[in-house]
Parts: C-alpha cells; structure tokens; sequence
C-alpha cells in the first residue's frame, strides 16, 4: 500500500484527504481526516482569505496523520484559481489575498476595458473574459495600490502559497497560472506582453513547472512542528479544477467534462490551445491542464446559487438541506421560471431569494414564490446553459460529443445529473463524487514512479468509484 495527502480547498470548507493505493488491487481509496470552514472574510468592504487560519488549519491536519501508522509518499494541494498572494524579499506574506469574489476586481476590468481591447489578451492567453481574472486583479493593484510593489519580491498564486509555506521553495505550477490571464497559452510560458499591459514587475514571477514535480520536502520547522517526516511536497494540478479532469474517466476524445460544483466547468480535453474569432465570441477559455493537454472550457456559475439559496432558507428554516429543495423543484406547479446563473447579480448577492425573484419579474416571467419555484429557476437557467455550450463545443471542435463525464459535488444531485442528459440530449457518466482528489493522488504517483501516464491512471479510477449512468 502507498499512501498520499491530498488537502483541497473548495468555496465553503478545506478538508484533508488520506488516500491509499493498493498495488496488488490496482484500486485507491480515501478517507477524511481534517476538514475546516474556508468561507471568505468580509471586511473592511472587501473579501479576504483568511490565510494564516487555513495554513494553521493545514498543520493540524499533518499532526493528525503523524499519529496515524502510515507512510506518506506525498503531499499535493489543489485550489480555485486566479487568487495569489505577495512575498517580501524576507519570504514573509505582505498581506492576507484577496478573494475572487472581491467588489473591486470588476473596478479593475472596467479600467484595463479602457487601456486595452480584450481581444489583445485573448490572442494570446486564450482565456474566457471574466472580472476576477489575475490580470485584472493586479491591474487593480497597479493603479490604486502600487506601494504593494515597493515591498513586494515574489508573486504565488494560492496552492503555490500553501507549497511555500510547508517548503520555503517558491514555484509556479502550470495549471493554476493559466487561469491568470498571464500566460501564452501556446508557448505554455509567462507572457511579457501581456504583463507590459498589465503594468506589473516581471521579475515577481517564479519558474513555472508542471503536474507531477516534486516541487520539496517539509521544511525542518514545520517537520519539528508537526511530527512528520520529510514528506515530498508534489505539485499537482494545483487548480481543482485540472485535478477534477485529471480525476474524470474520460470516456474518448469525443467526450465532455463537467466539474460540477460551486462553479460548473463544461469542456474538452484536447491537444492544443483554440483561439480565434469564433472561440472568442463563444468567450472560451483555454486552461492548461496535466500531461500537456488544454482545458477547452467554459466557467459556468454552477451550484453556488443552490447553496445561498439553501443559506438564506436556514436562516428561518434551519430544517431545509439539498434533499428538501429539490424534492420542492420536482413538485413546484410553475415550472418556466429560468434565470440566467452568469447574470453579474448572482455574483454575490446578500440576498439570494430575492435576486432570483427580481430577476424573474424583470424578464416578464411573474414572481417565483415557493421554495420550489426559486429552485426550479435556478435549475432551468443551469440545464439551459449546459445545453448551449455542448452545442457551442461541437461547433467550435467540429465533433460531435459522445458523452458527458460529470465529476464533483455536484454528482450528488441526481436531479441534476438527470437535467442535464435531458437538456443536452447526452448520456451523462457521473462519478466520482471526489475527482479532484483523485486527480491530485495520480499526479503525485506519476511523481513517484508509480503510474506511468494519465491513461493508466484513468483505469484506476474506473475499477475504484462508482459511476452512475443517466440517460
């Protein structure tokens, strides 16, 4: 038996994941052992995370595997992208990050809008218009926050931010920079172009390496800290999203993925990056993702609405879980309600309910009032965009899509998982319910030798998780 760690951090809650992988078996399983609150802090007007608690809360979880009789080949972190964090020359965080659901990154967009067409990142980052991109984000601190400059020496995005904490080596893993519109998605290399445009310091950037380096072993501090040993710290496809696909058991190359989460992430795996007019006006993206491939994609907002929808609820109905919405969706009488999820008031509204409900009575649909109805709209307007971007995927790709491997949280809602083969007319796969731990486990075993490709691992997690079948 080999054993990994796998410490994910999703939009509500970290947790630490003990995977194991028996040779003879040729199967992997996991168990939880730490899991922790990673809900953005409001302050001050703006959403932080809250960094030292989650790189304490990181520890504790290695403090409880030092206890365990096991012996850990490796250690991978996955994480959401775009979001980073400042070093000074000392190797000190200059300040908590900012997270992406931050008022201010639209500030940003909307000023760079007037420097520069987007159309010039995207010949060359190939990368889906969205306000909290990195390169908006710094834009953002150029123009009203340029003393961050005069102390910054080192720019780390999140997961590459935990790594450094736990090594002191300071890297850049592929995966998660191609979400920053930074990158040049061809060349598969830091764009200087681009960070002339942006206005930011070159020399802030790290190497970049790929899923499946070793990027170090535990420091001694945090060794003497926590109790383990000089356990290899792996870079893996550090955006969770690229674990998630990395995880999926694509069925062929005429295949879609679905990371269904707080975000819903529809695309293709293919060889090489696709930018042109046509791909711009689709507003795709191009993220890169383990062994050289290319995440054809497009960020949906996914189950993000479902989940305030159920936190507004529980502030008078605490009695209200996932089950209960969408028995109420299955049983509403009004059942044409449909929003759109990317509308910018979904975003990160006080007030889910209502936003919904205005949305409704905006579009000439009357009011959603029960339970039931809100959550029929926030289905409707998911299964519809699915729809519209399998169809945008074939266009674009030229072939037509076989199936849809749906992977993620969101495979637990089989209400879902049954929309979305009826409104795209495609078998949908779904399983496993926690892909981008799987994909973090097999890059961390390319890393030591035990799987020799992608492939090979796919077939691991075909005979390790249940995949259940929607027509």
């Amino acid at each position: 038996m080999s054993a990994y760690l796998a410490f994910d951090y999703g939009a509500s809650s970290g947790r630490l994941m003990l995977c194991t992988y028996d040779e003879a078996a040729k199967t992997i399983d996991m168990q939880e052992i730490h899991r922790f609150p990673n809900d953005p802090v409001w302050m001050a007007g703006h959403f932080y995370w809250d960094f030292p608690r989650l790189f304490h809360e990181m520890k504790q979880g290695l403090k409880k595997v030092a206890q365990m009789d096991v012996n850990v080949d490796g250690i991978g972190i996955d994480t959401w992208g775009v979001d980073y964090g400042f070093l000074d020359a000392d190797g000190r965080l200059l300040s908590n990050p900012f997270c992406y659901r931050d008022p201010k990154n639209d500030q940003g967009m909307r000023e760079m809008d007037q420097v520069h067409d987007f159309a010039e990142f995207y010949k060359i980052a190939g990368l889906q218009k969205m306000d909290f991109n990195t390169a908006y984000q710094l834009y953002y601190d150029v123009k009203h926050r340029p003393y961050v400059f005069d102390a910054a020496a080192t720019f780390l995005f999140m997961p590459d931010l935990f790594a450094y904490m736990l090594t002191g080596e300071k890297v850049c893993e592929y995966t998660i920079a191609s979400t920053s519109q930074l990158l040049d998605a061809k060349g598969r290399c830091w764009s200087e172009e681009i960070m002339d445009m942006v206005g930011v310091p070159k020399r802030l950037f790290p190497e970049l390496v790929m899923p499946g380096t070793v990027i170090g072993q535990l420091s001694p501090q945090v060794q003497e800290e926590t109790g383990m040993g000089p356990v290899p710290v792996i870079a893996v496809g550090s955006h969770d999203t690229a674990s998630a696909v990395c995880g999926a058991p694509i069925a062929s190359e005429n295949s879609i993925f679905m990371s269904s989460g707080t975000w819903s992430l529809i695309g293709m795996e293919i060889p090489e990056p696709i930018i042109n007019e046509t791909s711009l006006a689709y507003n795709f993206t191009n993220e890169g993702g383990v062994e050289h491939t290319i995440r054809f994609l497009k960020n949906i907002t996914g189950l993000w609405i479902i989940q305030n929808l159920k936190k507004k609820w529980n502030q008078t109905m605490p009695e209200i879980g996932y089950p209960e919405i969408i028995q109420a969706a299955k049983e509403a009488e009004r059942t044409h309600f449909m929003i759109d999820p990317d509308d910018p008031r979904f975003s990160a509204p006080m007030d889910m309910v209502k936003a919904v409900q205005s949305y409704c009575e905006e579009h000439g649909q009357g009011k959603p009032e029960t339970i039931g109805e809100i959550a029929i709209a926030a289905y409707n307007g998911l299964g519809e965009k699915y729809r519209q971007n399998v169809e945008a995927i074939e266009t674009m790709t030229g072939k037509t899509v076989d199936v849809i491997n749906m992977v993620g949280g969101g495979t637990q809602d089989k209400f879902l998982c049954q929309m979305t083969a009826s409104r795209t007319g495609k078998k949908v796969l779904a399983g496993p319910i926690e892909a981008a731990v799987v994909g973090s486990v097999l890059m961390q075993m390319k890393a030591t030798g035990q799987l020799a490709s992608l492939a090979e691992g796919r077939e691991i997690v075909k005979r390790s998780f249940p995949i259940e079948i929607f027509e």
